[in-house]
């Protein structure tokens, strides 16, 4: 996304002389259009909540909205236009359109009134769709991605079936046949526990999980990880309660939120050492979450967990440059996560 984004930059400035413009994506099950590629519009103006409507949410609500691009010669004189470029005179916003859907806006502005042209609309409509290709294709590698590593997992729990069960019979076997004798019968049912949680294991793998690797037993806590109050939001979940539950073996405190609003409800009120978030949850991104914690507490460190690299809010970019501890990219392993959870509070990585 970082490649895409800079490709973008340039030709917008280059091609079509934008100076101050931002991309945002539609999220069709909020209707929030998401910043994810500007340049030389403020903090402020890019983390506008807009949505995609015909009142209220600007010339750039509308162009979603409506799906038809929109020519502003004079901001004054416009009702849709709402305050972003300081100075802005005129404006220009184009839907990105994917098979005849709008997918997001292109919006430019101007310190000039009349800036733009309909040449420049035609041209800017065309690029619109250029962009709309290149982001979905990058979806399209993602979940490519996602689905191979399924398959093969699925695959391996198909072939590994039939043994396993046979295996499970024989135990149960053994079990029913020496039911006095406890040394059998304690081995034969840890045989049987074993292949259970192979089963288990496979089952999760072939669906696609977030975290592999099997979670070690503890016998001690954690020194470092030991009493430190750990904040963990995600949507999923079996990602949460899975990431929660592993630290909590290691000591840690653990509070948990299921979307971005719970999240930051919870940093604006508890105090947390640690904030893992996933970067895209209902009601808030994964920058949101990041920004309200730095807002609470300036050294409580972020980590941010994507789904193999796509980061359709651009919320680990924005992060990047503010201080984000880590990231995390899905699926990731067990010793991954409490790498990065050591690091993120102070220790060396292993």
């Amino acid at each position: 996304l970082q490649l895409l984004e800079d490709k973008i930059a340039r030709y917008a400035h280059d091609l079509l002389h934008f100076d101050h413009f931002s991309v945002r994506l539609l999220d069709k099950q909020t209707c929030r259009l998401d910043t994810v590629v500007t340049l030389g519009l403020s903090e402020e103006v890019n983390a506008l909540e807009i949505y995609a409507l015909k009142e209220g949410n600007g010339i750039t609500g509308y162009v979603a909205a409506t799906g038809r691009s929109y020519l502003c010669a004079d901001v004054a004189q416009d009702p849709h236009y709402l305050p972003g470029l300081d100075n802005a005179r005129s404006s220009l916003a184009v839907p990105l359109l994917l098979h005849d859907q709008v997918i997001g806006v292109l919006s430019a502005e101007s310190e000039r009134v009349k800036a733009f042209s309909e040449d420049d609309q035609r041209v800017a409509e065309i690029f619109g769709r250029s962009i709309a290709v290149a982001l979905h294709t990058l979806q399209l590698l993602a979940v490519e991605r996602h689905t191979a590593a399924g398959q093969i997992a699925s695959d391996a729990a198909a072939e590994l079936s039939g043994p396993l069960s046979n295996i499970l019979v024989q135990a149960n076997a053994l079990i029913e046949r020496y039911p006095d004798d406890d040394n059998v019968r304690q081995r034969s049912q840890a045989v049987v526990e074993g292949v259970e949680r192979v089963k288990q294991a496979l089952a999760a793998m072939s669906e696609q999980p977030a975290i592999n690797g099997v979670v070690p037993e503890q016998t001690s806590k954690d020194p470092l990880l030991s009493g430190k109050r750990i904040l963990v939001a995600d949507d999923e979940d079996i990602i949460r309660e899975t990431i929660a539950d592993m630290l909590s073996r290691n000591g840690v405190l653990t509070a948990t939120a299921r979307d971005g609003d719970e999240a930051v409800e919870l940093i604006r009120s508890q105090s947390f050492d640690l904030v893992l978030s996933d970067i895209k949850m209902p009601h808030k991104n994964g920058y949101e979450v990041f920004a309200a914690t730095r807002q609470a507490n300036s050294q409580c460190p972020v980590i941010l967990i994507t789904g193999f690299g796509y980061d359709p809010n651009h919320s680990i970019v924005r992060a990047s440059k503010e201080g984000l501890a880590g990231v995390l990219f899905k699926p990731f392993k067990v010793e991954k996560l409490l790498e990065e959870v050591r690091h993120a509070l102070g220790a060396p990585a292993n």
